[in-house]
């Protein structure tokens, strides 16, 4: 694997690809922006196992996992401020799409009643489930939420993604070794998360019964 893509994960390259890759999924969730992070901390893993070796043949250098994680997570801030500012200013226009889309009146009402008591945590959980990110951001902005509110949380959300991704790539290159397979593995496992958020953004939130308010 280190033979095929170090060359393309080699140099800054690799991080201008990467932050345009995750500032952009969050209007087109189809880009493989995880699959790229964690490819590129796959390779790192492999770079650490050859750094003499490599050292001595002059190859290019690998990427840096700490450069990697910070250029991924304020990408993610940067493409949830963009969507945050689009929903805020879209109108009428935006307000009937998310009227008529169920998912995004669920998540806007969920998510309005996360921050405005002072809790933000579904937009960490959001940023994991596929698609979740753009949900969030732009019901954040269509409610008109505050920036104070909701930039805190992106920021986390974006720092724990980004460091969960290029820890699978790191850690599965290290133990699987860097291979495709090792790779695939750590997409995997960064599916199965998104699976799980998905479930928990999705959960209907615990209604209060009397019984419960009583006490």
């Amino acid at each position: 694997m280190l033979e095929s893509v170090g060359p393309l994960a080699a140099g800054p390259w690799i991080y201008v690809i990467v932050a345009l890759s995750v500032l952009l999924d969050v209007f087109l969730p189809v880009l493989p922006s995880g699959v790229l992070v964690i490819t590129a901390a796959t390779v790192a893993a492999a770079g650490t196992t050859t750094a003499q070796a490599a050292a001595r043949a002059a190859e290019p250098a690998v990427p840096d996992l700490l450069v990697l994680i910070l250029c991924a997570a304020t990408a993610s801030v940067l493409g949830d401020l963009v969507a945050y500012r689009l929903a805020w200013r879209g109108g009428a226009r935006l307000d009937r799409a998310i009227a008529r889309s169920r998912r995004l009146r669920t998540a806007q009402e969920r998510l309005g009643a996360a921050l405005a008591k002072g809790g933000g945590s579904l937009v960490v959980i959001a940023r994991f489930a596929p698609a979740g990110r753009s949900v969030v951001s732009l019901g954040a902005g269509a409610a008109h939420r505050r920036v104070r509110e909701f930039l805190p949380w992106s920021a986390l959300a974006g720092l724990a993604w980004a460091g969960y991704s290029v820890g699978l790539g790191y850690f599965g290159g290290q133990w699987l070794g860097a291979t495709w397979l090792g790779a695939a593995i750590s997409v995997l496992a960064l599916a199965a998360a998104g699976a799980g958020a998905a479930y928990l953004v999705r959960r209907p939130a615990p209604s209060r019964t009397p019984a419960a308010t009583a006490g």
